[in-house]
């Protein structure tokens, strides 16, 4: 089974100064890439010389240099970000020039080496693995899968009425999903089918 994923517990931040530039890392967990970029606005310093950044949501992911030469800032805060195991998470890393040019592989180091620093020790909180799954019930069975719904911590993403019932899509931790199948199997005699596909 693979190691379920951690992002961090709250905000934080970390400095260094490198060769006269100074460094302000600041890390926080995010949901969606929205809240990514509402971060970025939120810490970036209009008057530094570059505010360089990354965020990895799952599969999605973006980052930026910010002007420094290409690859050599938000691909390095991404990789630390990867290479900590961290997911939902996103970091602004901000530079002051401080008259000593770095180089290329300088740039790398001190981007990736500042946000690799600030996540190290940063407190940390494991990621709940989630499940999105689609039930058919009858009119008379709707109020069954309310009860066992709040039961399983199921939330309900999206819901359509047809002549028959109605079409609810769920969403809930994958470890109660078979908890959900089981309780919806006995309480509706087997009337309701839990599909982990969207019907056709």
């Amino acid at each position: 089974m693979a190691a379920m994923s951690e992002t961090l517990a709250h905000a934080v931040s970390h400095r260094q100064e490198i060769r006269h530039s100074r460094f302000l890392a600041h890390a926080a967990p995010v949901e969606e890439a929205a809240a990514a970029l509402a971060f970025l606005a939120q810490v970036a310093v209009a008057d530094a010389t570059h505010n360089c950044w990354a965020y990895r949501i799952g599969g999605e992911y973006r980052s930026s240099d910010d002007g420094e030469p290409a690859g050599t800032a938000g691909r390095p805060i991404l990789a630390a970000i990867d290479g900590q195991g961290l997911d939902r998470l996103v970091v602004v890393v901000t530079r002051w020039y401080g008259g000593i040019k770095l180089g290329a592989g300088g740039l790398v180091r001190a981007y990736g080496g500042t946000a690799a620093e600030c996540l190290r020790t940063a407190p940390r909180v494991p990621l709940t693995q989630m499940a999105t799954v689609w039930l058919h019930c009858g009119f008379d069975d709707l109020g069954t899968v309310h009860s066992v719904m709040a039961q399983c911590l199921a939330t309900k993403a999206q819901e359509d009425f047809d002549a028959e019932g109605a079409w609810l899509c769920l969403s809930l931790p994958a470890e109660h999903l078979p908890g959900l199948k089981n309780q919806l199997r006995d309480a509706t005699r087997n009337r309701v089918h839990v599909r982990e596909q969207p019907p056709a």
